[in-house]
C-alpha cells in the first residue's frame, strides 16, 4: 500500500499548503546545531528565523490589506509543521509573529496595524510577548506590572513594582528583541482597569536597552537554547497613550477610560481568548514533533536485531517483539488520534476568527475549551511517546546525533507554556460544568463551586465532528454484552460518552456539596475529580476526530487501516482506564481481560504495517537522518 493514501487524510483541509511547506523544509534543509555555544546557536536560529520569514509563510496569518495572506488556519498549520525541524526555531517563530504579531494584530486597532504589522511580518521589528512573571504564571489576571496614566504628558508610566513582577522566560528578550507587548495592570484617574497590553520599546536601534529598561538573560535552559529568553524590569519607563491595544479599552487624553466590555473580568478574559492561536499551535508542533520520533524509532526498530529464534542463527528484529509493539504501536495510534483532533480544531479556530460577522460567545468558549484540552493532552503524549521512542531505540536513543535526546529535552517544556497543562484542564471542566455559559470565564474556582452548587449541571453530549456518522454508530452499536463489541465503533462512542457523563456528573454533586460548607476547599478536595472529568471529555473529541477522519477518507485500504488503528486508541485508553471501568461496573473482569487481548492483536496485525504508518507522516528524509539509521 502506497502512504500517500494516509498521508491525504492526514494533511486534510491545507493538504497543498503542507506538502508546499514540507517542500521547503525540504530544499532548505539544515543540519541541525550541536555542540555550539549558546550564543552561536541563538545567532544560527536568528539566520534561520530571516530565511524563514523571506519564504511568505508566516505572512499568512494576517490580513490581506497590511501584505499578510489572510488564511488564519494555514498559519497555524504552516507553524505546526516547524515542528518537525529544530524546536528552538519554531519557538522562537511563534514568539515573533504567533505571540508579538498575533497581540498586535488581535488586542490592537487600525493605527497599530498600518504602523507595524508590515515590520513585524518582515522581521524587521523582532519584538516579544511579556506576560508571565517571576511571581505569576498561570494567573494572569493578577499580575503585578503596572502601567499607570499620566494626564499631563499623554503618557503611560510602566513600572515594576517589586521583584515577583519581573516579567520572566520572555523569548526573544535577552538577545534580538527590540519591542515587547507588555501586560500589565492599567491604572487610570487612581482606579485599576484590569489587564491590559502595551507596545513598550526595550532597544534602541543599535541593540541597547531603553531607558528605564534593565535586560537579564535566563541563560542555559534544559533545552530550546536557540531561543533567547531573558528577563525584564521597568523602571518608570515612559510610553505614549497611543501605545495602548486598544481594541478592548482605551484611555482618553483626560485619562477617562472605556471599554466595549463593561465587566472588567470579562474584558480579561475576551482578551486572553482571542490569543488562543500561540496555544494551538504548540499542539500542533507538539505533535509533529512526536511524529518524528515515532518515525525514527520505528525505522530503528525495523533494522535492530536481538536475540535468536531457538534453532536460528538470525537474531530477531525488535520489532517483531510484541514487547516492542506495544511500546511504538499504541503511541502511533493516540498521535494519529491527536493529528485529527488538531485538524478539527484548527478548521474551527479558521471559521471563528475568520469569520465576517461576531461569533457568539458560547461558540468562542468552546473554542477556548477545546484549544485548552487539546494543548494539554497533545503535549503530555508528546512527553511520553518521546520518551517511549528514545527507550525503544536503547542506547543509541540516548546520543545526540539521533535526534531523540534533543527532541526530548525540547519538547519537555510545552507541558508549561502556552497554559500549564492541569490548570488548562481546570478550565475545560470549568466549561463543562458551567455549559459555556456567557460568564464562565469570570468564575474563580470559589465563584464555580457556589455556581455548580446552585444549578442543576446539563450534562447532555454535545458531538463535536461528524455528528450524524457518530450518531448512526451508537444507534447501532450492539449490547455490551455482545460478542465482537470492542472492535464495534458505535459501542467504543458509547463507552466514551458514558465514562464522560458519568464522572462529570460526579463532580457536580461534589461540588453542590459546597453550598453546605467552604466553596474553595470542596473545589479544592475535588480537583483529582475535576480534571479527570477534562482528561475523559478531551478522549471523547479525540476518538470522534478520528471517526469523522475515516469517514472522509476515499481509499479502501487505507480507511481499513485506519480503522483498526482506530480500534487501538480506543482498546489502549480502555486498558489504561480499566480501573475505572471495572469500579463502575462498565466492563466485566472478563471482557478487561478480553481488551489487553485484543490489544496485542491489534499490534501483531499493525507490525507489517508499522514502516508504512509512520511514513504516512510524511516527514522530510533530511529530518531523519540520524547515525544509528546509517
Amino acid at each position: 500500500m502506497n502512504p500517500e493514501a494516509l498521508t491525504v487524510v492526514l494533511d486534510g483541509q491545507w493538504g497543498q499548503l503542507r506538502r508546499q511547506v514540507r517542500a521547503q523544509l525540504s530544499e532548505n534543509a539544515y543540519d541541525e546545531p550541536r555542540d555550539l555555544s549558546t550564543e552561536d546557536y541563538r545567532a544560527w536560529v536568528t539566520d534561520q528565523l530571516h530565511k524563514l520569514a523571506k519564504t511568505g509563510q508566516p505572512r499568512l496569518g494576517f490580513a490581506r490589506e497590511y501584505g499578510g495572506g489572510g488564511d488564519i488556519g494555514g498559519s497555524v498549520v504552516s507553524f505546526e509543521l516547524l515542528g518537525l525541524g529544530d524546536l528552538s526555531l519554531m519557538v522562537k517563530s511563534g514568539v515573533q509573529w504567533g505571540l508579538f504579531g498575533g497581540a498586535v494584530q488581535l488586542l490592537g486597532t487600525k493605527p497599530h496595524h498600518e504602523r507595524y504589522l508590515p515590520r513585524i511580518m518582515d522581521l524587521e521589528l523582532p519584538g516579544c510577548f511579556a506576560m508571565t512573571e517571576t511571581g505569576h504564571g498561570s494567573d494572569v489576571q493578577h499580575l503585578r506590572t503596572t502601567a499607570t496614566y499620566d494626564p499631563e504628558t499623554r503618557q503611560f508610566v510602566i513600572d515594576t513594582p517589586d521583584p515577583s513582577a519581573r516579567k520572566d522566560y520572555i523569548g526573544n528578550a535577552a538577545r534580538d528583541g527590540r519591542m515587547a507587548v507588555v501586560f500589565a495592570q492599567l491604572i487610570t484617574g487612581g482606579e485599576g482597569r484590569g489587564v491590559h497590553a502595551f507596545l513598550v520599546p526595550i532597544r534602541n536601534e543599535v541593540g541597547e536597552p531603553m531607558p528605564g529598561v534593565e535586560i537579564g538573560d535566563c541563560g542555559r535552559k534544559a533545552g530550546l537554547n536557540g531561543v533567547d529568553n531573558g528577563r525584564l524590569t521597568f523602571r518608570s519607563v515612559r510610553v505614549p497613550r497611543d501605545a495602548l491595544l486598544n481594541r478592548y479599552g482605551d484611555v482618553a487624553e483626560d485619562g477617562t477610560y472605556s471599554s466595549p466590555i463593561e465587566s472588567d473580568g470579562r474584558r480579561f478574559f475576551t482578551m486572553l481568548g482571542t490569543l488562543i492561536r500561540g496555544r494551538i499551535s504548540v499542539a500542533g508542533a507538539a505533535t509533529s514533533a512526536t511524529e518524528r520520533a515515532l518515525a525514527l524509532a520505528v525505522r530503528y526498530g525495523e533494522q535492530r536485531r536481538q536475540f535468536n529464534r531457538p534453532g536460528d542463527d538470525n537474531e530477531v528484529v525488535v520489532l517483531d517483539y510484541r514487547a516492542h509493539q506495544r511500546k511504538l504501536l499504541p503511541a502511533i495510534a493516540k498521535t494519529y488520534a491527536l493529528h485529527f483532533a488538531q485538524e478539527e480544531l484548527v478548521r474551527k479556530l479558521h471559521e471563528i476568527q475568520g469569520a465576517d460577522e461576531e461569533v457568539d460567545e458560547r461558540s468562542q468558549r468552546e473554542l477556548e475549551s477545546r484549544a485548552a484540552g487539546i494543548k494539554a493532552v497533545a503535549t503530555w503524549n508528546a512527553t511520553k511517546s518521546i520518551q517511549t521512542a528514545r527507550e525503544a531505540c536503547g542506547g543509541a536513543g540516548y546520543l545526540a546525533a539521533n535526534v531523540l535526546a534533543v527532541l526530548k529535552a525540547d519538547t519537555d517544556v510545552f507541558t508549561t507554556f502556552e497554559g500549564d497543562n492541569t490548570v488548562l484542564l481546570q478550565l475545560v471542566a470549568k466549561g463543562l460544568l458551567t455549559n459555556y455559559r456567557d460568564h464562565f470565564a469570570d468564575l474563580s474556582p470559589l465563584e464555580m463551586a457556589r455556581f455548580v452548587a446552585e444549578q442543576v449541571v446539563d450534562t447532555v453530549i454535545e458531538r463535536t465532528a461528524a455528528r450524524k456518522v457518530i450518531e448512526r454508530l451508537v444507534d447501532a452499536a450492539p449490547g455490551r454484552d455482545d460478542e465482537g463489541v470492542l472492535s464495534d465503533r458505535g459501542w467504543q462512542v458509547s463507552l466514551f460518552e458514558d465514562r464522560e457523563k458519568h464522572v462529570l456528573e460526579g463532580v457536580a454533586r461534589r461540588l453542590r456539596r459546597a453550598a453546605e460548607g467552604d466553596p474553595f476547599q470542596a473545589f479544592n478536595d475535588a480537583q483529582d475529580h475535576v480534571l479527570n472529568a477534562a482528561r475523559v471529555h478531551v478522549d471523547r473529541v479525540v476518538l470522534e476526530a478520528f471517526v469523522a477522519a475515516i469517514e472522509r477518507c476515499e481509499d479502501d485500504e487505507a480507511r481499513a487501516l485506519l480503522n483498526q488503528l482506530c480500534d487501538l486508541y480506543v482498546l489502549s485508553n480502555i486498558e489504561e482506564d480499566r480501573a475505572w471501568f471495572l469500579e463502575h461496573g462498565r466492563i466485566t473482569a472478563s471482557r478487561a481481560k478480553s481488551v489487553i487481548a485484543a490489544v496485542n492483536d491489534l499490534c501483531a496485525k499493525l507490525r507489517p504495517q508499522a514502516r508504512l504508518l509512520v511514513d504516512a507522516f510524511a516527514i522530510p528524509e533530511p529530518f531523519l537522518r540520524a547515525e544509528m539509521l546509517d
